[in-house]
């Protein structure tokens, strides 16, 4: 929940929070913590609402998942109070590599 005047601030925080409520369908951890996530920017709409950009990436180009993983990040972005849109972008420039990932990821699967 947000207050009606929430800041840039406050929304982005709830951006985050919900982003790591998204997981990698073939890996059990978020995809902030996998380091998927490269950008976020908010931008305000001429309604008052905003737009959230995200550029994220997958953990292979070729994953079959990518599609479903975008649609899970763009429906739980909307449903934040305030923002309006959600345009997900996959871009794989730089490709992702394991250290991205945060440290607690990387300790739990191993790859510390």
């Amino acid at each position: 929940e947000l207050p009606a005047d929430a800041s840039d601030e406050e929304v982005e925080k709830l951006v985050w929070q919900q982003l790591r409520t998204c997981f990698d369908p073939e890996i059990p951890f978020n995809i902030v913590d996998l380091g998927l996530v490269y950008e976020v920017e908010l931008k305000h709409l001429d309604d008052g609402q905003r737009e959230v950009d995200i550029k994220m990436t997958l953990t292979a180009p070729g994953c079959g998942m990518g599609d479903i993983l975008v649609d899970d990040v763009r429906s739980k972005l909307e449903m934040i109070p305030t923002v309006a849109e959600a345009d997900v972008e996959l871009v794989f420039d730089p490709p992702w590599n394991q250290h991205m990932m945060s440290e607690a990821a990387r300790l739990e699967t191993g790859m510390l």
